[in-house]
């Protein structure tokens, strides 16, 4: 079972426990020691940027997959570390990611060595309603799978547990196969290690149903969950070249699809893959194309939360997007009332 690390962060005393939990994490991923150390240091740098800038914060750590896959492979893992604020923001984005510009009493590395430092970085900040900054760090540089220009397609997530507890009972996972990327979001039936079992075996079952459309996929993980609690399962499969997508799922997993900046929730089916999948699941169809962007997320969220239209940004990382979705959908004095995962699927950037 994957494990995740949520580090509240309101005292020094915690900046350590997120540099801990990177190295932990790093070992999970089997990074080497130089690659260890750098994930250390930006976890303990973007602690120490919560508790100076922002009052406190939250660092979330996880093992996840990169955020681009090439056909046929998951890609090596990578130690993603966000850090989640409800504070100020910050005024000038760019100064702060510039050299030179160092947190007051921090080990003085900045933003901007994080940055250098990771495989990806990313950051979204907005005055009066926090910042978050995010960071992966895989193998070295030149050891990592190329990235491949036809996928033409990107994923990421995040994932809280419920009261820090140290395993979730969501998951997400994405698969690439052929010209086709397929999205997964999994709530597990309750909490804790037996709800982590269910997501999990979902996300292994996932693996070798990558060729399958979502409705056929579902039937799969429903067999390969019959042994545990069940779980809620939506999954999304994009064809980029065809600028078509695809969505089934069944349970309470919320799908909201944005195109040309309008929301539109997508609908799936009552039961409980695992335990009781209803007789016929059909797939859901839609155009896609580079301003198309999708969340998935657990019930974790309010039941009545909606993304707002600063949400459809597909040139963000999604995996910011994540953070910040969960940031926006609760607050310091009203947190997450649930396991909570988003994951989101986004165009990849035309840098040309």
């Amino acid at each position: 079972m994957p494990r995740v690390w949520e580090v509240p962060v309101h005292d020094s005393t915690r900046v350590r426990d997120a540099r801990v939990a990177a190295e932990h994490a790093a070992a999970r991923a089997r990074l080497d020691e130089a690659r260890t150390a750098a994930a250390a240091l930006v976890a303990t740098e973007l602690a120490t940027n919560l508790l100076k800038h922002a009052g406190g914060g939250q660092v979330l750590i996880d093992v996840v997959a990169p955020p681009v896959l090439v056909d046929g492979r998951d890609g090596a893992p990578m130690v993603q570390i966000a850090a989640v604020d409800h504070g100020p923001g910050i005024p000038d984005v760019a100064a702060a990611l510039g050299d030179g510009f160092s947190t007051a009493g921090s080990l003085g590395a900045g933003l901007g060595t994080c940055a250098r430092l990771a495989d990806d970085f990313d950051l979204h900040s907005a005055p009066g309603t926090g910042t978050v900054a995010l960071a992966r760090i895989g193998a070295p540089r030149g050891r990592t799978g190329p990235s491949d220009p036809v996928a033409g397609v990107r994923a990421g997530g995040v994932n809280v547990p419920l009261g820090g507890a140290e395993y979730s009972g969501d998951a997400w996972a994405w698969v690439r196969g052929a010209d086709r990327a397929t999205l997964m979001l999994a709530d597990g039936l309750g909490h804790g290690p037996e709800a982590a079992r269910a997501s999990s075996a979902a996300v292994e079952a996932l693996r070798g149903a990558a060729s399958l459309r979502p409705s056929e996929a579902l039937k799969r993980l429903d067999a390969a969950l019959s042994g545990t609690r069940g779980a809620a399962v939506a999954l999304v499969q994009v064809d980029p070249g065809a600028g078509r997508l695809w969505f089934a799922g069944i349970g309470n997993i919320g799908a909201r699809l944005c195109a040309g900046g309008v929301w539109r929730p997508l609908l799936s089916q009552p039961g409980i893959v695992g335990a009781h999948r209803p007789t016929t699941v059909r797939d859901e169809e839609h155009a896609w194309a580079g301003d198309r962007m999708l969340i998935l997320h657990s019930d974790g969220l309010p039941s009545r939360w909606t993304p707002s239209p600063g949400t459809c940004a597909p040139e963000a990382d999604p995996a910011v997007t994540a953070a910040v979705t969960v940031r926006d959908a609760s607050s310091r004095a009203r947190p997450v009332r649930d396991d909570t995962a988003v994951a989101v699927l986004a165009p990849t950037p035309d840098r040309r």
